[in-house]
Parts: structure tokens; sequence; C-alpha cells
């Protein structure tokens, strides 16, 4: 009879424990989209400096 009373318990542990689980996923996918975001706009935000740069460097240049 011990056994039938530890089953539901450990159940209720495991399922518990599953959605702590899902939720950490949940929370880490996200500061991933939210990391993955913030390199891309600082990526494109280097690429249009360096762009920048270099019209600049071209519109400095005297032809003669």
């Amino acid at each position: 009879m011990a056994d039938n009373d530890k089953n539901p318990s450990e159940t209720e542990t495991i399922l518990m424990a599953l959605d702590q689980i899902s939720q950490t996923i949940d929370v880490m996918t996200s500061v991933v989209g939210r990391l993955r975001n913030y390199l891309q706009q600082q990526e494109a935000a280097a690429t249009d400096q360096q762009k920048e740069l270099q019209a600049e460097m071209h519109s400095d240049r005297i032809l003669h």
C-alpha cells in the first residue's frame, strides 16, 4: 500500500519538474531570440557605418 501512496506523489513531482523545464526552455528561447536580434542590429549598424566611411573617403579624393 505504501507503493500506491508513493506513485501519485512521484508522478506529481515529475510533472512539476517537466513544467519547470518547459518554462526554462521558453525563457531561454526568448533570451536567445533577443540576443540574435541584438547582434543582427549591431552587424547592420556596423555595415552601415563602414559604408558611410567608405563613401566619405571616396568623396575626399581630388581628381586631376
